[in-house]
């Protein structure tokens, strides 16, 4: 295959480059396979600590579960498909094609419905802590998880429904040279990425300046009671949560918004070419944000930290060894 890609020329592949497609994406291959070990091996010690550890079960951490599933799945089945589109396989099945290309937007999408469903939770317990309880169930968080998936399921299909182009008469399933980059750009990005993507940031920057403020009112008056002191240090465990939160979003946004770039080069200049190279990168790091959360809380948060120990040490976690004042589970409904 030649070392960039074209979307208005879909014979750019001819059936005879398939052995070079292999050859020069071995490396990629490589890399590919290392996120998929760490991603599904990573998110499924989130999903198992929240299992073993009564204080990780708040309604903030099930939806880091929900998008720890999505990245399990990633690892364990968008990027094994990834892989053998990569080479063009399936050949000549259009619609095999189709739904293997449409498993990764599935999950892209349910991620980003997940990281929204924790902002707007978080929102919540901060503006509207006496409301917070009565709303955020462990039975509703439940019910809004359901929801996202099924949405990000029927976006992920649209494809499907009759949004593609006509594939090369190769019949190599390429992503460019099968899924529609008006369905790509103007939809899955511009309206189911990027919008959530704003609408996040603008919760977060005003949980910040928010939170902010009242510790600084706090921190101003002189005669501070026993009252006012807890408060200080909810507000201040609440800062805390709210960056850790932050930082999953802002590794994600920093991972997937690349490659939406490039779909937007390749429909807005179809007669430009990509470096295949540069595309591949653009892959990798989208795939590699499965891979990090762990680690990010593993390094943020002490319960998550804990438990991922004591999962290593096979053993459970005793609840006294938490003091549950760093986690996500800040002022949360716990089950």
């Amino acid at each position: 295959m030649n070392s960039s890609y074209n979307s208005s020329d879909p014979s750019a592949s001819p059936a005879s480059s398939a052995d070079l497609v292999v050859s020069l994406n071995v490396p990629y291959m490589a890399a590919e396979l290392v996120i998929a070990t760490l991603s599904t091996v990573g998110n499924l010690l989130v999903c198992l600590a929240v299992g073993i550890n009564r204080r990780l079960r708040t309604v903030t951490n099930y939806f880091l579960v929900s998008l720890a599933v999505a990245d399990i799945c990633v690892g364990g089945l968008a990027i094994p498909c990834a892989i053998m589109t990569d080479v063009g396989i399936p050949r000549h099945n259009l619609y095999l094609c189709l739904l293997m290309l449409s498993v990764l937007i599935m999950l892209t999408q349910s991620s980003i419905f997940s990281l929204l469903a924790v902002a707007v939770e978080r929102y919540l317990a901060i503006f509207l802590p006496f409301r917070y309880h009565a709303l955020m169930t462990p039975r509703n968080a439940g019910l809004v998880i359901l929801v996202t998936w099924v949405l990000a399921f029927l976006i992920g299909l649209v494809p499907l429904m009759g949004w593609y182009k006509t594939p090369p008469e190769s019949g190599y399933c390429f992503f460019v040279f099968v899924v529609d980059m008006t369905y790509m750009v103007y939809f899955n990005f511009f309206a189911c990425v990027l919008a959530p993507l704003v609408v996040m940031f603008l919760i977060y920057a005003q949980i910040f300046v928010t939170v902010k403020r009242q510790v600084r009112r706090i921190a101003a008056e002189r005669a501070q009671g026993e009252a006012q002191a807890k408060r200080a240090a909810s507000m201040r465990r609440e800062m805390k949560t709210a960056t850790s939160l932050f930082l999953v979003l802002f590794l994600f946004t920093v991972c997937w918004i690349p490659l939406h770039v490039i779909n937007c080069f390749l429909l807005l200049c179809p007669r430009c070419t990509v470096p295949l190279p540069l595309l591949l990168a653009a892959i990798i790091l989208s795939h590699a944000n499965s891979a990090v959360n762990p680690f990010l809380y593993a390094y943020k948060m002490k319960a998550f930290r804990r438990s991922f120990k004591a999962i290593f040490l096979c053993c459970r976690v005793s609840a006294e060894a938490d003091d549950g004042t760093d986690d996500g589970g800040t002022a949360t409904h716990r089950s």
